[in-house]
């Protein structure tokens, strides 16, 4: 018989030392986990939104983890500024913005420029990894 009154359930709140480490946010030459990057993140993205308990305790939810996870993938995966994934974050049609790419990318003005097509080809990469964090 095991005590399970010890056990963490994987959707109950996380404090922000076990988010930090769920997300891999820690410091490759010191090992100490990274916690002052997730208060920075609640300052800039509103979306961020933990339960604060007594003596200023952070708790993560599974929701707030997954905008994290999101945050992190713009961030440091991608390397967006942070004025950049605030836009994408406020922008909840991504699936209509990926179609006006891709009649971007078809549109005859546009096949004639490599670059632009290029480009609009990167963006719409990115928009296919985001769909995974819905």
């Amino acid at each position: 018989m095991s005590d399970r009154s010890n056990l963490k359930f994987d959707n109950a709140y996380k404090t922000i030392g076990e988010a930090a480490k769920e997300l891999n946010l820690i410091d490759k030459k010191t090992g100490n986990l990274q916690t002052h990057t997730l208060r920075y993140w609640e300052k800039q993205f509103k979306e961020i939104k933990p339960l604060i308990r007594a003596g200023k305790r952070r708790y993560y939810s599974e929701n707030d983890l997954k905008t994290i996870k999101l945050i992190k993938f713009l961030l440091k995966d991608k390397g967006m500024t942070i004025d950049g994934a605030k836009r994408i974050l406020k922008n909840k049609n991504s699936d209509k913005l990926d179609l006006n790419i891709n009649k971007s990318i078809n549109n005859s003005s546009l096949k004639n420029n490599k670059a632009i097509k290029e480009k609009l080809n990167k963006i719409k990469k990115i928009l296919k990894e985001l769909n995974r964090y819905k």
